[in-house]
């Protein structure tokens, strides 16, 4: 069913609520916040990937409170098991049978914060759940539920005793991207306020899980052109053919970019998407999934940088000739 102007207006009016409820914890990061909300209603997860003390995990825990659902936070490390991200069955014996007993991944929010300081098996635990919805034990299929998403954070100058993600962990996370440091004025902003080292603590819950579920179920109906889908279609073949990219983007990767873009769109009160839409997200969402030539990563070329030129290279839609 087509998405009425008036419910665009509501849903765009909701959004702002809640980028603006995260901004007590965040400030100044508008745009982050929008990506990481994005991903949130597209059923999509996050990496955050930057230095330590630009606030990861305090925007994790913001987003985690102004749900009113059900949030965990594990804590990775080189010896936590599949077991202590997923659950086991434990023996009852009043009962006679093994009973479920479910992980901290069975909540609205989960937090995997240092996510690459866990070993590959660990991090493996999360291939089904991300993609799915599902945790599997002993052959027998476990909902996580709806809404469901994963914020992983990473530091990226702390490479001893870590384990780089592979690509298809990567590939999991709708986006990536990083928070930075605050411009001047945030900045003082906060050493004003320094005495409050619990800033997350501000957001109160604004929403529900339905809310969150039918918010997603309306994004998932906004009209994108053909044209505009044949241009995404053209980027993520660019990456493939690109001579610095060893392997480029899935297609999964250009599925979640679909998904993105329609929320990207309603999120501004439109009910239908736009090749603008693709050139904004494109980068948060295909450049991590982008493995690059030794050579060329050696050489230092980054995978943004890539993208950035593919949308130079390939025109949208709206300006091609008739």
């Amino acid at each position: 069913m087509p998405v009425t102007q008036e419910q665009a207006t509501w849903f765009a009016d909701a959004f702002q609520k809640l980028i603006a409820n995260v901004d007590k914890a965040i400030m100044g990061k508008d745009h982050v916040i929008r990506l990481v909300l994005t991903a949130l209603i597209s059923d999509g997860h996050v990496l955050l990937e930057d230095f330590p003390g630009t606030g990861k995990t305090v925007l994790a825990k913001a987003l985690a409170n102004t749900l009113d659902g059900t949030t965990s936070r594990i804590q990775f490390t080189p010896d936590l098991l599949p077991s202590d991200v997923t659950g086991v069955q434990i023996y009852d014996q009043g009962k006679g049978k093994f009973e479920f007993h479910p992980g901290p991944i069975f909540a609205s929010i989960v937090l995997a914060d240092e996510i690459n300081r866990a070993s590959p098996k660990t991090q493996s635990a999360l291939l089904e759940v991300m993609e799915e919805g599902v945790v599997t034990i002993d052959g027998e299929g476990h909902s996580v539920g709806a809404p469901f998403m994963v914020i992983a954070t990473q530091n990226p100058i702390e490479q001893a005793g870590t384990y780089k993600l592979p690509e298809a962990q990567l590939d999991r996370f709708l986006i990536k991207t990083s928070l930075g440091y605050p411009d001047t004025k945030t900045a003082v902003a906060l050493l004003m306020d320094s005495a409050n080292r619990a800033r997350a603590s501000l957001v109160s819950p604004i929403i529900k899980p339905d809310s969150i579920v039918a918010m997603t179920a309306l994004a998932a109906e906004v009209f994108v052109d053909e044209s505009v889908m044949q241009y995404l279609s053209d980027i993520v073949d660019a990456t493939r053919k690109n001579r610095d990219v060893t392997l480029g983007v899935s297609m999964r990767g250009a599925m979640a970019l679909s998904r993105a873009i329609k929320t990207w769109a309603i999120t501004q009160g439109r009910t239908y998407a736009t090749p603008d839409d693709v050139r904004d997200l494109a980068s948060a969402v295909l450049a991590h999934r982008l493995v690059l030539d030794a050579e060329s990563e050696f050489a230092g070329v980054k995978a943004g940088d890539i993208i950035d030129r593919i949308l130079v290279d390939i025109e949208p839609p709206a300006y091609r000739a008739a």
